[in-house]
């Protein structure tokens, strides 16, 4: 089964493709929106460049991050619209649509749901048996999504959206 994982944001958009058979990583990467677009040409590139995910790799399943806003509620709303025209995306695709917390996700990886960041990307590389820590941070977090769905799935089926 391949899962396409999302950590959503505005100006930066995680995505990593796993293969279960084998645990594998397919492919991951960024989507990136430049700030001087306006905010209707940001989210039209973020559902443009979701749409073509979706068509690439033909997911089984998606998996996004839930939002979560500590300190800086001044991109809530912006990310919460990118995370909108993601989800319409790849509902165009497949109705195997999931998401997961971030505690959950740290949980899964890590056994702590209070995990470091730096823990967390550290069982991303040892899981899929990467030589090196997935570059950027938001790749990195997004096949933490899918490896988070990957191992609670089975377990956890209230997690569809």
């Amino acid at each position: 089964m391949k899962i396409l994982g999302i950590d959503p944001g505005y100006n930066i958009i995680g995505y990593g493709v796993i293969e279960t058979d084998g645990c594998k990583v397919v492919d991951y990467g960024v989507i990136t929106t430049p700030k001087t677009m306006p905010i209707s040409t940001r989210l039209h590139t973020i559902f443009k460049a979701m749409n073509e995910l979706m068509q690439t790799f033909k997911p089984d399943e998606v998996a996004f991050e839930e939002l979560f806003f500590n300190t800086n509620n001044t991109t809530a709303i912006p990310v919460a619209e990118a995370r909108g025209v993601l989800i319409v995306g790849a509902k165009e695709y497949t109705n195997r649509l999931f998401e997961y917390t971030p505690l959950q996700i740290k949980q899964a990886l890590t056994g702590n749901g209070r995990a470091e960041k730096k823990q967390v990307q550290y069982m991303v590389k040892n899981i899929l048996g990467l030589s090196e820590m997935p570059k950027p941070d938001d790749a990195a977090d997004a096949l933490a999504v899918a490896l988070c769905h990957m191992q609670t799935n089975s377990i956890m089926s209230d997690n569809s959206m």
